[in-house]
């Protein structure tokens, strides 16, 4: 059977938005579109939700990896939602929305894309419109950013309450092309697929250019003395000795693969005088600590220390952190939480040497990395004009230990 126009429209936009890195990172975000076509029992035209499926890659999306739902059956469910707090209910609700056979699995964004009264919606992340989410005066700089063309709404835990929020935030502004969410990124609508791309894009291109043009040059601070790189031979000399020690320390839950960066935008982080307190307070958008966990374990020696004088502070830091990561997990834990997946770092940072990210299989560790770096792009746009303010630990931990988004991490697709 013919892919639906509605349908090929989509994948064609999805493709494109998700090929580049500054729209949003990988299986990040989702897209929809909207358009009637016959219900194969009545013959009768209903209309229908395109809608990318939990775990999917919007870079990669193909038709299979598309969830079809009723819309009048999505929309109907506004009437018997029981509240924020079973939350969870309404996404296994959705599955009793879908059209015809076969299709991918609703996500928890799918209440965002039916409930906005929009053709075509697009939901990114994209690290210029993260740094406003997370800046301290978001909201503002919103504002200040786009005027009344791009609305503001409060964090919300992704699910069927904040898709209610946003549906609310468009009909009361009409003439806003999109939003930005606090904490977390941007959704943007339009008529048809070419105008809600290109709705999407302004608003990325916009923040990009307003956080160029209004921030201050050195958002994270002034090079402390003796942590910058080392020249690259060193470096890579460096990096290559203290990897076995540190992919050991990663491994002692479970074995990790390992993956190494660095790039200039990591290395001059961790030169600089904010980086301690910018990754002691932890990323933000839920994509990004989900894969690198709440924050990173970060080298606190520069990188002319002697090799055994670094490891053995390693070896010290590790058990801090082990320790710091289940008193989080017991803060936080509720008797329906998921068990702990263990309490090694997800990314460890060495001044003046890069990052190393792990994970069960290369791809993982590599976007476990790629996802820092995100972090780190976010800090440096919410710093350079207000204050970096990630969502509270509470809110961290009820996204990291969310049963539904478990589920999407075993739906993401395998490494290659």
């Amino acid at each position: 059977m013919a892919l639906h126009s509605s349908a090929e429209a989509l994948l064609a936009r999805s493709h494109r938005l998700g090929s580049d890195p500054r729209n949003t990172n990988y299986a990040g975000g989702n897209a929809s579109a909207k358009g009637a076509a016959p219900d194969p029992v009545t013959g009768h035209d209903v209309e229908l939700l395109w809608v990318k499926g939990s775990g999917g890659d919007l870079g990669t999306l193909t038709a299979d990896g598309l969830a079809v739902l009723r819309l009048d059956r999505l929309r109907a469910l506004r009437d018997v939602y029981p509240g924020v707090e079973r939350e969870d209910e309404m996404v296994a609700a959705f599955d009793h929305c879908l059209h015809g056979k076969g299709g991918a699995v609703p996500s928890i964004d799918t209440a965002m894309h039916g409930l906005v009264d929009a053709p075509h919606v697009d939901h990114l992340h994209p690290d210029s419109g993260i740094a406003l989410a997370c800046a301290a005066d978001g909201e503002k700089l919103t504002a200040d950013c786009f005027g009344d063309t791009v609305a503001w709404v409060p964090w919300r835990r992704p699910g069927f309450q904040l898709g209610l929020d946003i549906a609310a935030v468009k009909e009361a502004n009409p003439q806003a092309i999109g939003c930005v969410l606090g904490g977390h990124g941007i959704t943007a609508w339009g008529g048809t697929s070419e105008e809600c791309e290109a709705n999407a894009l302004h608003i990325i291109r916009t923040a990009e250019t307003f956080l160029a043009e209004h921030g201050r040059a050195e958002p994270f601070g002034t090079v402390i003395e003796g942590y910058g790189a080392l020249p690259d031979a060193d470096r890579r000399e460096r990096a290559a000795a203290l990897a076995p020690h540190i992919r050991a320390l990663a491994s002692r839950d479970r074995p990790q693969v390992g993956h190494f960066d660095d790039s200039p935008a990591v290395l001059d982080f961790l030169a600089r005088a904010e980086h301690p307190r910018l990754a002691a307070l932890g990323t933000s958008c839920p994509d990004h600590f989900l894969r690198t966990k709440v924050r990173p374990l970060v080298l606190d020696l520069p990188p002319t220390v002697e090799l055994s004088g670094t490891v053995t502070r390693l070896n010290e830091l590790h058990a801090a952190y082990r320790e710091e990561y289940a008193a989080y997990y017991a803060r936080h834990a509720e008797p329906g939480s998921p068990p702990m997946r263990g309490a090694d770092p997800a990314v460890v940072l060495i001044p003046g040497v890069g990052m190393f990210s792990f994970g069960k299989d290369k791809q993982t560790a590599r976007v476990a990395g790629e996802f820092y770096l995100n972090a780190i792009n976010v800090m440096r746009g919410a710093e350079a004009v207000s204050a970096y303010a990630p969502i509270e630990e509470a809110e961290k931990f009820r996204i990291e230990y969310w049963e539904l988004e478990e589920a999407k991490l075993r739906r993401l697709p395998k490494a290659e």
